[in-house]
């Protein structure tokens, strides 16, 4: 009887060791396959630019001028953008041709729209429209883009139409916007559609101008405040940047929209999920030489 008992308890022992090693082996291909997506862009990318490795997720490169795509990754994948986001709201705004000299109010309602997020701008603060336009590119104040939206004519929910309305005019197709700020990750988009909106606000001035400051002191509640650009690479002597904006949530990633003039040449960056700052600015530096180089070839 005994023997009989040994023999069962020893057939369920190899029973539970066979089973915990197929789940083991099945989770192990399971984990490769999540991965394998990455990593599969990652080869390909060394494959077709010569040894050119970049971290992003998502990446499109292309030249301004005549239209040429140079770099592309997962350029179709649609993402969150986070403050990428606020290029458009920037454009629609300037294209309501709203006073930018009238004051606007950070109200509370701008400010728990956003919260969780940091803001140096206290509910009550007071400013100019082009002041808060000034703020939301170039230091990516979330309170100034709410209270974009929220003086927007019609209200806050217009000019999030507003902004969809302009996507599907530029052919946008695989971009949609939820919020003014970029907060929401239902604000989607590509990285070849990023492109062409890029291009787009390049053609706005104030947006070029703003996004692009390197420091900012405005007067607000009887005091003088510094800001700074969010992108480092503007205060970089070896950029020639015309246009830029970064963004971050966790689930859209480090982004970086530019346009930059690299030899002598116009150009469109777009860099989507990077994995933090630092490779994000890698990323921009290594395409920045990969172009130099090209360039330099394609002329001796």
């Amino acid at each position: 009887m005994a023997s009989r008992y040994n023999k069962t308890s020893l057939i369920i022992i190899i029973s539970i060791v066979f089973l915990l090693f197929s789940f083991n082996e099945g989770f192990s291909k399971s984990s490769k396959k999540r991965h394998h997506h990455r990593k599969q862009s990652v080869s390909q990318s060394v494959k077709k630019k010569g040894g050119l490795v970049l971290g992003s997720a998502a990446i499109y490169v292309k030249d301004q001028q005549t239209g040429k795509c140079l770099i592309q990754k997962q350029a179709k994948a649609v993402m969150p953008i986070a403050s990428i986001t606020k290029l458009m709201t920037a454009m629609v705004v300037l294209d309501s041709e709203l006073d930018l000299g009238e004051n606007l109010n950070i109200e509370m309602e701008d400010a728990y729209a956003v919260r969780g997020t940091s803001s140096r701008l206290a509910a009550g603060t007071e400013l100019t429209r082009k002041e808060a336009l000034l703020l939301a590119l170039m230091s990516s104040d979330n309170r100034c883009a709410h209270a974009l939206g929220r003086t927007y004519p019609g209200g806050y929910g217009e000019c999030v139409r507003a902004m969809n309305a302009k996507a599907r005019l530029l052919g946008l197709t695989n971009t949609h916007f939820k919020d003014t700020v970029g907060l929401s990750s239902g604000n989607v988009s590509s990285a070849r559609d990023l492109a062409i909106l890029v291009d787009q606000a390049y053609q706005y001035d104030l947006i070029r101008d703003f996004s692009t400051r390197k420091t900012a002191t405005i007067f607000i509640d009887w005091q003088m405040m510094s800001f700074r650009n969010t992108n480092k690479l503007v205060r970089d002597s070896d950029w020639k940047i015309g246009l830029s904006k970064t963004g971050f949530t966790r689930e859209a990633g480090k982004c970086l929209v530019m346009q930059a003039k690299v030899a002598k040449r116009q150009f469109l960056i777009v860099l989507l999920d990077s994995r933090n700052s630092r490779s994000r600015i890698s990323d921009a530096n290594r395409i920045k030489s990969w172009l130099e180089s090209k360039i330099t070839s394609e002329r001796t």
